[in-house]
């Protein structure tokens, strides 16, 4: 069959399995490119929501930026004779196919990551494969969750906080800048998108791995999060995000009391604005995002998902680093996103941006390319109008 990608809101899906086993190898190239050295801090890696995004990154750099054995779940929707995969599928196995021709130990599991049955199979598999994890990335991204121990079903609900809120958009398909007015949260959903988006599963797999001495001597955790600008802040940090943003901040403090006899830590890590089917969901932040890339690009500043995780390990995560911590203990490398010279800029823009104008002062066109290379298509060297089983990888 010919894939092409089928967009619906947010989501496309379609996944083009050449695409994605190509957009895979881009970033081990990017990484193999980069003068790593061959200290090798983390043996085994163990990477909750490893299928796409910031958590293939952080697969890709500790696989082959440094040589680490690597363990990555995900929930994932195989393919059909007639249909494709999710992207993850076949990022997974493009992984696991380059780690394996490279001699590096990789493997997936996968199923529902906040289940306990999926943290006992990690737990199997850690102690006959690896024996102890010295690094666990926490980069799960889910608008639903059960709970394992109530078997709730839990729904996120990205709103605001105690009143209407209008305030600028865009639609990314058509392009238009608008205004919308977005009805503020109840408190059954502000609690419910904390049980979603908070910190309680990452404790549940951090108090497993402890209390089966899963974790080597002075293992590290980090939690990926997104703060943003004062421009995003009423919708992400002031809404019902920024609770669960919160609960995060507070399980890294327990965590942190958890590991003290082991010389463990765990800590937050606020990373740049990117392209995800996540943040295309959330109003506001797509024009957002793209007034900033254009701003970071001509600025020279811009980073991707894989340059910017590579920034996080060599600068923020190796042995002996000087970490930038906020007064919160937080880990930051959205410091280039949020500078002054970038951040004056974009909010100048900000109240200038229409519809006639976003092409001049925003880079809608890069966003809606990242949004497409999530699921394969886009690939430079991919040809597209070439027949491929969608049950194999290419």
């Amino acid at each position: 069959m010919i894939v092409k990608p089928r967009i619906r809101g947010f989501i496309c899906t379609t996944a083009h399995p050449t695409g994605c086993a190509a957009h895979v190898q881009e970033q081990i190239d990017y990484v193999a490119s980069q003068a790593v050295g061959n200290e090798k801090p983390f043996k085994n890696v163990l990477v909750l929501g490893c299928s796409g995004g910031y958590g293939l990154a952080s697969r890709v750099v500790a696989g082959f930026g440094y040589g680490a054995n690597t363990l990555g779940i995900s929930y994932e929707k195989a393919p059909t004779e007639n249909k494709t995969a999710s992207a993850g599928w076949y990022n997974n196995l493009a992984y696991e196919r380059a780690a394996s021709e490279a001699g590096v130990y990789a493997r997936t599991l996968d199923g529902d990551a906040f289940s306990d049955e999926m943290r006992a199979q990690a737990a199997d598999v850690i102690r006959q494969d690896l024996g102890q994890i010295d690094l666990v990335i926490y980069s799960l991204a889910s608008p639903v969750r059960q709970h394992p121990r109530t078997g709730e079903l839990y729904r996120s609900s990205i709103k605001p906080l105690g009143e209407v809120l209008d305030i600028k958009t865009v639609h990314v398909e058509k392009g238009e800048v608008s205004e919308v007015s977005l009805e503020p949260a109840t408190e059954e959903e502000s609690a419910n998108t904390v049980a979603v988006m908070g910190g309680e599963d990452w404790e549940f797999w951090m108090h497993m791995l402890k209390e089966q001495d899963l974790l080597a001597p002075n293992a590290q955790s980090v939690a990926f999060t997104y703060i943003g600008s004062e421009l995003t802040w009423p919708i992400y940090w002031e809404g019902t995000l920024g609770l669960a943003k919160a609960d995060l901040d507070r399980a890294s403090q327990a965590i942190n009391s958890q590991l003290a006899d082991i010389g463990g830590n765990a800590r937050v890590a606020v990373l740049k604005a990117i392209v995800s089917q996540a943040s295309s969901a959330i109003p506001v932040v797509p024009l957002y995002v793209a007034l900033l890339f254009k701003v970071m690009k001509e600025q020279g500043l811009h980073e991707d998902c894989i340059s910017h995780i590579y920034r996080l390990f060599s600068t923020q995560l190796v042995p002996g680093a000087q970490q930038r911590l906020d007064d919160q203990g937080r880990i930051r490398v959205d410091d280039q996103e949020l500078s002054e010279p970038v951040q004056q800029t974009v909010r100048q823009r900000w109240p200038e941006v229409t519809t006639d104008n976003l092409e001049q002062l925003g880079d809608l066109a890069g966003f809606r390319e990242d949004f497409l290379r999530i699921f394969g298509f886009g690939i430079a060297g991919v040809d597209y109008a070439a027949e491929v089983d969608p049950q194999q990888i290419a």
